[in-house]
């Protein structure tokens, strides 16, 4: 979910520079990609430090593991980098493409919550409802994103 979420406010905070190019969309991607890898390990690190305090010694093959292991972070910016690439390389056009990922981004929202939830043994009605909370998530923060730019 972090991914979608921050590809959706990355893309959200496009559209308020109106940026249309296929250079700045080159940019924006690479963006993307820097501010992922940062997320990710900030959030690997984060976890490292909360477990120095249990008193017991990792050591730094533990350390590489925990902070690889936020790799879902990473890949869940590929459908958003993937557009964003495609519109830099003149797949589609430029201009409308934040819709494309904004739309891209909600549906992923929509079917990670629905099948973690199928797969953590919910009813179809229960895990139709958790995906669309997810998916309200992330246009909760595109939203503030926007309200706060």
């Amino acid at each position: 979910m972090y991914g979608a979420v921050l590809a959706s406010s990355m893309v959200a905070a496009l559209t308020e520079q109106g940026e249309t190019a296929p250079a700045d969309r080159l940019n924006s991607a690479q963006w993307l990609l820097v501010t992922a890898f940062a997320s990710a390990l900030a959030h690997g690190y984060a976890h490292l430090m909360a477990l120095r305090g249990d008193r017991t010694h990792h050591g730094v093959r533990a350390g590489v593991r925990l902070l690889l292991s936020e790799w879902p972070l990473v890949v869940a910016t590929v459908p958003t980098l993937g557009v964003l690439l495609g519109a830099a390389w003149g797949w589609w056009p430029t201009a409308d493409v934040e819709c494309v990922v904004f739309a891209v981004n909600v549906v992923l929202l929509f079917a990670w919550g629905l099948s973690a939830a199928r797969a953590a043994g919910r009813t179809w009605g229960s895990a139709v409802r958790i995906g669309t909370v997810d998916a309200l998530l992330g246009l909760v923060v595109v939203v503030a994103n926007a309200v706060i730019k």
